[in-house]
């Protein structure tokens, strides 16, 4: 079993990330190496509970736990404090106290949710995450960023709660919808453009077998990027400076999203337009050099996603000054300075924005 170390040195604190085919056999195993209480609740949603909850209650069982699981509807409706309330209203009946722990099996809205419930529940229970999502597994498992959306914007109400550890089967792919294993490649490519040319260049020589999932290159990349990950994560918990760059593309991607409802756009793919809008502003500032644009641009333009809908500019705008990543009102964007460099400036004008828009319109109209 591959494994990747989130270090917190600030507070001697860390947790491993588990990586490897068949692995969530050995759930139970692990969770009683880590010390994590005995009695557990599974939060996940009705279509991977139907998939995979017996089979991680049954490894939790078979290390003598006492698991049950509490399900939520998929999708990113359920990513809500309506939900997190219906959570606390089932641990409160189930008698559920400090001595418990949660385990968050699930895509990135059952992490968040069940990562906030953990973080919030009784002051803070400990979790881990069991992430069955290629998006999750590569990015939001890993961090312990939790949290919900509000109406007026993604990701507005959240808490930091880092989990005692993480465990990635890649072997629960297979059953991932093919627009849900693309989106996911999405913030695979994002962590080659952020920090690992060498993973970028994979997934150029490789872009078919990754799109139809071949599982070999797929745990490879997962550690890549997890690596990626912990390495930001490490140096920056709490997105004071450096963690910001794992935020390329998610600017315009959010607004996207928010702008549609998020009914549209699965997070992966919004980023995935999100970033293509962010390497041209990068080549438009003269950060980056025009063949290495053209390079990255031609990868992403290859991920399959849906096309950016009509909306007017005032109603993109309105979601852009929502941006949780706005400090002391200046908005911090991420850019791209190569292949494996991001870097991140104050005070991009919203007319940047918008015109970037603009151009990914052009762009879709010239690549249908």
């Amino acid at each position: 079993m591959r494994w990747v170390e989130v270090s917190l040195p600030a507070e001697a604190r860390g947790y491993p990330v588990y990586i490897g085919r068949g692995s969530l056999a050995e759930l139970g195993r692990l969770a009683a190496e880590h010390g994590f209480p005995r009695r557990v609740a599974v939060i996940t949603d009705t279509t991977v509970a139907g998939l995979y909850g017996d089979a991680a209650l049954e490894a939790l069982a078979g290390a003598g736990f006492a698991a049950e699981l509490l399900v939520i509807p998929p999708g990113e409706s359920s990513k809500t404090l309506d939900t997190v309330r219906a959570l606390y209203d089932e641990l409160i009946r189930k008698k559920f106290d400090r001595g418990c722990g949660i385990c968050a099996l699930g895509g990135g809205v059952v992490g968040d949710v069940a990562g906030f419930v953990a973080a919030t529940y009784l002051r803070g229970l400990p979790w881990v995450q069991v992430p069955t999502t290629l998006l999750a597994q590569v990015d939001s498992s890993v961090g312990g960023k939790t949290g919900v959306n509000h109406p007026a914007g993604k990701n507005l109400i959240g808490a930091f709660w880092q989990p005692q550890f993480v465990l990635i089967d890649p072997d629960l792919l297979s059953t991932l919808p093919p627009r849900e294993l693309h989106a996911g490649l999405a913030e695979v490519v994002k962590a080659g453009l952020i920090a690992d040319p060498s993973l970028f260049s994979s997934l150029e020589s490789n872009w078919d077998e990754f799109v139809s999932g071949d599982p070999g290159l797929l745990e490879e990349a997962i550690e890549a990027a997890c690596r990626v990950k912990a390495g930001v994560v490490a140096r920056d918990e709490r997105e004071a400076g450096l963690r910001r760059v794992l935020n390329l593309g998610h600017t315009l991607g959010h607004a996207l999203e928010a702008a549609t409802g998020y009914r549209y756009f699965l997070h992966g793919e919004a980023v995935a337009w999100g970033m293509i809008g962010a390497t041209w502003l990068s080549w438009r500032r003269g950060l980056l050099p025009d063949g290495v644009r053209m390079r990255i641009e031609a990868l992403l333009l290859r991920l399959p996603k849906p096309p950016i809908p009509d909306m007017t500019p005032e109603r993109f705008r309105e979601h852009l000054r929502r941006d949780k990543k706005i400090v002391a009102g200046r908005l911090l964007y991420v850019f791209l300075t190569g292949i494996g460099n991001a870097v991140v400036e104050e005070g991009i004008a919203e007319e940047e924005l918008l015109s970037a828009l603009d151009y990914l319109r052009d762009l879709q109209r010239r690549h249908p």
